[in-house]
């Protein structure tokens, strides 16, 4: 699953969706989601607003946007990590044989492979969780539950299902409504955005007590 919005929506809208997001880098796209044509940085967007004083209407998304760069899948992790460093990169797209969007990878993940988990002062989540004021997790629908519990030391079930998404959908037995709130294994999931039928942003948080564990609002 990829996070990506729409180039072609209302410059509001994109700004919307991407504050939304617990991405910093994100995809857009324009007709398919297999066609994208740029990927902005939400750092870069949020200067341009401050730049318009929060005029969104003068924002130009096609300037903000960087060129899109594609890798192949059979691209070697020793390989795409000089490639990162050569081109001072740090996020690229990854296609198959026929071109079709597989998925993303982060200079992080090359690192990671390589020598393990990287974790400092700035970085102290997964890529795809933000943390919130409220003590919550504003967290991707596609991050695994076994980094989840690797990191923040949770006992969140992985056997059955492999992302947070999965974990909603498998105990809740339906694909939630924007909204829809559940408490699962001492945890409140609040589902906060939804592409088709995907669930792609929850907040999460832990509860003291679920009333009822295991039940939704």
């Amino acid at each position: 699953e990829i996070f990506m919005i729409d180039a072609s929506l209302p410059t509001s809208q994109i700004v919307e969706e991407a504050l939304v997001s617990p991405f910093t880098r994100i995809p857009l796209w324009r007709d398919s989601p297999d066609n994208i044509v740029g990927v902005m940085h939400a750092k870069g967007m949020l200067r341009e607003v401050h730049a318009h004083t929060g005029d969104m209407d003068a924002l130009d998304i096609d300037n903000i946007a960087t060129p899109p760069w594609f890798i192949p899948e059979s691209t070697t992790l020793l390989d795409q990590l000089n490639a990162f460093r050569r081109r001072r990169e740090h996020f690229a797209l990854v296609v198959d044989e026929y071109g079709a969007l597989m998925g993303v990878v982060t200079l992080e993940d090359i690192l990671e492979e390589i020598v393990g988990d990287i974790s400092d002062e700035h970085d102290v989540v997964p890529i795809g969780v933000r943390p919130q004021r409220d003590g919550s997790y504003l967290i991707a629908g596609s991050v695994t539950v076994r980094d989840l519990n690797r990191r923040f030391g949770w006992d969140l079930p992985d056997q059955d299902v492999a992302t947070l998404a999965g974990l909603i959908i498998h105990e809740a037995k339906v694909i939630p409504n924007v909204g829809q709130i559940f408490h699962f294994h001492g945890f409140r999931f609040e589902i906060v955005r939804r592409q088709r039928n995907r669930i792609t942003s929850i907040r999460l948080g832990k509860v003291e007590a679920a009333p009822n564990e295991n039940s939704a609002e």
